[in-house]
This record gives C-alpha cells, structure tokens and sequence, in this order.
C-alpha cells in the first residue's frame, strides 16, 4: 500500500492529471520519472520539479521508447495518459480524424502496453487512462477508443496474471491543459454546461482524478478495473 521507494514512471506527466500523479507519487516517497512530448512544457516542469526527472520523448514512436526503457532501470508502476478528445459524429467528422483518434487513444496505448510490460518489476502495475461521458453521436472516435481501452485492460490483466496488474481511470471532462486552446470565457462556460448534467453539479478536480491512479497503484488486489471518477454522469 506504500508508494516508498517504488519507481514510477508517468507517460505524459508534464502537465494535467499525469503531472500531479507524478506530484503526489513524489509527496508518497516514491522515485518519480516523466516523459512528455512538449519540450517547453519539459523544460517547464524541469524548473519547477527539481525532485522528478522529465524526458522529452514522443512515446507514440516505438524506437524511441524502446530505447528509452533499455536506457534505465525498470519500473514498479507505469501509467499512460497517453491520447486526446474529439467532437462530432461518425457521419459529420472525417474517417482521418475518427482514424487518428483512435489511433492516439487506442493502438498508442496498445503499444505502450507491449513494450512497457517487459520493464515492470514484479507486482508491479500498468495504468491507463479511459473517459466517462460523451455519446458516440458527439464523440465518436473518443468513445471508441475508450471503449477499446476498456476492453484492452480487461484482456491484459488476464494475460499479465499473476505477476502483474492492469488497470485504467476513466475522467469525465475535467478543466486541464489538454483544452489550453480555449479562452478563459470558454472554459468557464464549459464547467458551467457540463455542471448541469452531472449529479453532483460540478466538475472534478485535477487532484481527485488524480488520486486515482495512486489508489491504483497503493492496492494490490486491483486488476482488470475501470475507476470512474466522473461525477456519476452516466446515472443521469
């Protein structure tokens, strides 16, 4: 249940939910390392995290990240918050945006699972990231890719048994950097809409969703499970 001394990697931990997943392993004395794509945003994080080592590195490309796993020592737990949103349907967005979606969502993650497994310790865990909310006529390609995510983890924790544990958390909207894109005015307008529908009547904070991946990884009888963190906005 201790994250003390375990090495933990974060997938995309320069920013939003896998920067403070990586904030809060490091409060727990775990040994934290990052990887973003972002050089500025590494270099960002560089200065303001002197106690947590970022690497810019795109781990969608296989031979960067295999060679960045043979470059350092194995991990207890690696999580992924690899993959984006999207807006629109099946019919009224293109096949090249549904397709790099999924893509992003889905097969990065895919291949993530396959090279990173043979650098976990044992016991050790794999963490995705899912997502609750949306409908496939709003979000078509976000909604497949987490279902196959979903469905992904299902299939890796069985075939990583018994040494080792798959797991995902599933977000709903959550005001982070990935929409850095839009105005100030948007994003408030955009927790105000998305208040309304959701039981509790507000967003989640970026350090709730969070505190899910370190649950994941604190608990060693957890496998094969979706932890959304979302509000309830499917009970509505």
């Amino acid at each position: 249940m201790n994250l003390s001394n375990k090495r933990i990697l974060v997938v995309g931990g320069t920013s939003g939910f896998g920067r403070e997943v990586a904030i809060q392993s490091t409060q727990q004395g775990a040994e934290v390392e990052v990887i973003g794509r972002n050089p500025k945003r590494v270099a960002t994080f560089n200065k303001e995290h002197t106690d947590i080592e970022a690497t810019v590195l795109d781990a969608t490309n296989s031979t960067d990240l295999k060679n960045y796993f043979a470059s350092t020592q194995s991990f207890d737990h690696i999580i992924s918050t690899l993959g984006g949103a999207m807006g629109g349907g099946f019919l009224d967005s293109s096949l090249e945006k549904i397709r790099q979606t999924v893509e992003d969502k889905f097969f990065a993650n895919l291949q993530l699972a396959r090279i990173a497994h043979n650098f976990l310790n044992k016991k050790g865990s794999l963490i995705f990231t899912s997502g609750s909310g949306g409908h496939p006529y709003d979000a078509s390609g976000a909604i497949v890719g987490n279902s196959a995510i979903n469905t992904m983890v299902a299939g890796l924790a069985v075939e990583l048994a018994p040494d080792y544990r798959v797991n995902a958390v599933s977000p709903t909207w959550t005001p982070t950097g990935l929409w850095r894109d839009m105005s100030e005015t948007d994003v408030m307008q955009q927790v105000k809409n998305f208040s309304q529908g959701v039981p509790l009547k507000r967003v989640a904070t970026i350090e709730e969703v969070a505190s899910g991946y370190v649950y994941l990884m604190q608990n060693d009888f957890v496998t094969g499970q979706i932890l959304n963190i979302d509000g309830g906005i499917d009970l509505n």
